[in-house]
Order: C-alpha cells, then sequence, then structure tokens
C-alpha cells in the first residue's frame, strides 16, 4: 500500500489518531486485497503536511542534505514505477 505523505510523517499527522489509525487499517487491509505483488494507492491527501516541509526547508536549506521531496512518488526501479501506475 502507498500513501504519499512526506517522509517522518508515515501515517499522517502527529497526535491525529483517527487518520493513524485509519491509515494503519487500510494498509494492514492490503494483506487480504493483493492476489499478487503490486503497490495500490491509498486514498488519504495531507496538503498541510507537504505545505509545513516546504516552510521549514525554505527557512533552512542547508541544514538538510538528503535529496529534495516533493509531491511526486519517488521508486526504487521502472517496474515499480509502472506497477504502480497499472493500479
Amino acid at each position: 500500500m502507498f500513501l504519499n505523505f512526506p517522509l517522518g510523517f508515515e501515517t499522517g499527522p502527529f497526535q491525529d489518531r483517527e487518520i493513524q489509525l485509519d491509515v494503519v487499517r487500510q494498509g494492514l487491509a492490503g494483506f487480504e486485497s493483493f492476489a499478487e505483488p503490486g503497490i495500490k494507492p491509498l486514498a488519504f491527501s495531507w496538503d498541510e503536511g507537504w505545505d509545513m516541509i516546504s516552510q521549514r526547508e525554505a527557512r533552512a536549506p542547508q541544514s538538510d542534505t538528503r535529496s529534495p521531496r516533493n509531491r511526486e512518488p519517488q521508486y526504487q526501479t521502472q517496474e515499480d514505477k509502472l506497477l504502480a501506475e497499472s493500479n
């Protein structure tokens, strides 16, 4: 299951128990729904999280030496990308 939230917020907003539990429940439900390997997106969005990351990077751009983060999903391989996009 794929969830497009910023790194460090894998289950959603800090201390938002309701969303976090929904994310975990839907993620675990994927074990029952997958008939073969693949990637399926979860239907959650959190634009405020991405805005928070952008604002933090604008304040201190040199403090984070990792690759830039954006809203576009990142894949390890082209095959992963094709699998995700086919679902």
